[in-house]
């Protein structure tokens, strides 16, 4: 998994939410192209469930952590990187289950300085990773930063439509400097 996303040795930063157990998030450096790399570790420590279920299956159920892909940015900082270990413990904190098209709003900005309120998730480089069974393998998904305007129009149009309206103005969703899509 290492050389597929870059540095062998990345930057730990290690954050506990009460009440939870640690949430690691991952910094590899660019080495073979332009990208900085952001994973969690130990979002999938558990299976996520539907809180509205009456018992919850210690195995079986998805398993996710969470990754970010972006070119190189000055708001990389303590900040930032609990925002990140934020959207990894909502399935924790919050009952949500994480999965590809998820809208999750932070309600503040990802970084400071930074117009991208909320992320929209989707499929990532990386394949799922097998666990022994009865477990359900951990799903890789990429978070996309994306602005309120955005957000808003994933909650009408649905998030292929907001992705359509990226690929016809061109947009990278890499680049962190980027304006939002004129929708």
């Amino acid at each position: 998994m290492i050389s597929a996303i870059g540095d062998e040795n990345p930057t730990l930063y290690s954050v506990t939410f009460l009440g939870l157990e640690s949430l690691e998030v991952l910094t590899f450096l660019p080495r073979e192209d332009p990208f900085i790399r952001f994973a969690t570790l130990g979002c999938s420590r558990y299976p996520m469930s539907d809180p509205s279920e009456m018992i919850a299956d210690a195995t079986r159920g998805p398993r996710a952590e969470l990754m970010l892909v972006s070119r190189v940015f000055d708001g990389i900082d303590k900040p930032f990187l609990q925002n990140i270990a934020k959207l990894a413990a909502t399935p924790s904190v919050e009952g949500v289950v994480l999965r590809k098209d998820l809208l999750l709003d932070l309600g503040e900005p990802l970084w400071l300085g930074s117009p991208f309120t909320a992320v929209l998730l989707g499929a990532s480089e990386i394949s799922d990773l097998p666990l022994p069974e009865p477990a359900d393998p951990v799903e890789f998904l990429e978070i996309v930063p994306i602005t309120g305007t955005e957000a808003a129009w994933v909650r009408l149009r649905g998030a292929d439509a907001l992705r359509d309206a990226w690929k016809e103005a061109g947009i990278d969703v890499r680049d962190p400097g980027r304006s939002a899509v004129n929708l």
